[in-house]
């Protein structure tokens, strides 16, 4: 039987430049095919449709599933490394692509803690880390007791498959818990509670770790929630304790070593009021909270992330200014008659600094279309100029009433 590894092994040609798969076509893999060109590499995308973001600009791409191991199969073939612009490939798949040869990076081993929040929860707490108090929620009575334990409202979590606030619920007393529980475990979704912890602010420590064990880290960032999306990210931490600082960075790289994490990774924390950390969610794949280093930092995520897959030797992280200010640009509630074109077209008359980032998608209210990164010295100044530039996008309204058209 010929497997997968034969026919990799066929097609390598140690005269070319290595082909990365990544699997999913949103606007990580596109912005990692921007990295990739610069390194000579060539992405290869498994896209589910011709109109997805890498799938738009790369001309290496399979179409099909994630939950297709055929299709998982043909978009490794001759690949040097198979890596994700999302977390949702099923791990059974990825066993079986493992066994036939194929790179997978991060490992199925490491990549469950980012699939499956309980999972996640349960490791972190055997290695001693700080994590808000949990149970698993197999019945409606496990949700109430933990209300009742440890206060309303409580956060009620689907185990797999949320982002982005979806899959997050609030619910304020009994009779809310009872309603939301009984639906979501009569549609088969498995579910968490957590408590609600009383926080300062919501930071993002960003590692990358190559197989050979090298691992760099960049600023501990601040990421700014609205309605559970992020919406803006501030490199670095602003006022951030320089000990607590160090020991967040700590924490993401012995958790990267711990799981055996290869590529980059993202440790969403907690900060609370009185200078603890606590680990919120774990991405392992580019992250929203490292969008920033794309202009702000020596070597950006997207292209440490394919040094790492590859073992490459990891690239300097140093900062390029005192602060960068990433703002997401969001689809409005109401598109805009004027076309992206134009929006983009003023804005650079206005702000020439601004470093815009499309990801190619339409617009939808929330839907998260592109990103602004500007760079400066003062954060007050910086986070105001990336804002008003995010709204602007989004809007075609200066939040200070300019007027493009006028003198």
């Amino acid at each position: 039987m010929t497997t997968l590894s034969d026919v990799t092994a066929r097609s390598f040609d140690p005269s070319a430049m290595p082909t990365v798969t990544m699997i999913g076509g949103g606007q990580l893999a596109r912005m990692t095919h921007q990295a990739s060109i610069a390194l000579g590499q060539r992405l290869r995308v498994l896209a589910q449709q011709p109109d997805d973001p890498a799938a738009q600009v790369t001309p290496d791409v399979v179409f099909g599933s994630h939950d297709d191991l055929s299709a998982l199969r043909e978009a490794a073939r001759g690949s040097h490394a198979l890596t994700f612009d999302h977390e949702h490939v099923p791990t059974e798949h990825l066993e079986v692509l493992v066994a036939e040869g194929v790179n997978v990076a991060p490992p199925p081993r490491a990549l469950i803690f980012a699939q499956d929040k309980l999972a996640m929860r349960r490791k972190l707490s055997s290695l001693g880390l700080p994590v808000p108090a949990f149970v698993e929620v197999d019945a409606v009575s496990d949700a109430v007791a933990f209300g009742d334990e440890h206060g309303w409202p409580f956060v009620l979590k689907a185990v797999r498959g949320g982002y982005d606030g979806r899959g997050v619920w609030m619910p304020a007393d009994a009779a809310e818990a009872t309603e939301l529980v009984s639906d979501q475990l009569a549609h088969g979704v498995q579910l968490l509670a957590e408590s609600k912890v009383s926080l300062k602010r919501e930071l993002s420590a960003m590692v990358a770790r190559s197989p050979f064990g090298q691992a760099a880290t960049w600023p501990v960032v601040e990421t700014v929630q609205r309605n559970g999306q992020c919406a803006v990210v501030i490199a670095p931490a602003q006022d951030l304790d320089e000990d607590l600082g160090a020991r967040a960075e700590t924490m993401a790289l012995e958790l990267a070593a711990g799981l055996g994490v290869v590529g980059v990774m993202a440790v969403e924390l907690f900060e609370t009021h009185d200078g603890e950390l606590l680990v919120n969610e774990l991405a392992m794949r580019p992250h929203n909270s490292g969008h920033w280093g794309m202009d702000g930092a020596r070597t950006g995520q997207f292209e440490q992330h394919l040094r790492a897959v590859l073992d490459y030797p990891l690239g300097d992280t140093s900062p390029l200014a005192p602060v960068t200010v990433m703002s997401n640009i969001l689809g409005a509630a109401e598109a805009p008659e004027m076309s992206m074109d134009e929006r983009l077209h003023h804005l650079f008359a206005r702000m020439p600094d601004a470093k815009v980032h499309l990801y190619g998608k339409g617009e939808r209210p929330d839907r998260k279309i592109g990103h602004i990164n500007i760079l400066g010295d003062d954060v007050v100044v910086v986070r105001e100029k990336a804002e008003r530039a995010a709204h602007w996008m989004s809007t075609a309204v200066w939040t200070d009433g300019w007027d493009p058209h006028g003198e």
